[in-house]
């Protein structure tokens, strides 16, 4: 699934061009933020001032598409990125998801009576 990365500087990077993305989850938004972007075949690497903290997750992928805005405070670039190979962000992602799920399964089932119930006791049969 192709990832959409806007980044409030100028990053142009060349289609088909692979990069490697760092990314931390925001604790507020719960989000993934772009902490630094590397151009794999140039070898520039475009970072965030601030230093991270926390966890980081790192993935691959192939640019798909580069637009750069230029202009004033609003100058940003939105990248359309092709991932390779799973990462550590959709594996965090998707384990949030089965959480989240299971929960919601266990509710329903609470709700409903749950497979926990005891059986029906059955009636004594007369042939």
């Amino acid at each position: 699934m192709d990832r959409l990365l806007v980044v409030a500087a100028q990053v142009a990077i060349a289609h088909g061009h692979r990069v490697e993305v760092t990314e931390q989850i925001d604790p507020l938004a719960g989000e993934p933020v772009v902490l630094s972007i590397v151009d794999l075949d140039t070898g520039i690497r475009y970072r965030r001032a601030e230093d991270p903290s926390g966890d980081l997750s790192r993935w691959i992928g192939r640019v798909l598409e580069c637009t750069v805005t230029i202009g004033g405070a609003d100058s940003r670039t939105s990248l359309l990125v092709d991932p390779i190979g799973p990462g550590a962000t959709g594996a965090k992602r998707a384990l949030r998801g089965a959480d989240a799920a299971a929960d919601a399964a266990k509710a329903e089932a609470d709700r409903w009576g749950g497979a926990d119930r005891p059986p029906p006791e059955e009636h004594e049969r007369f042939w």
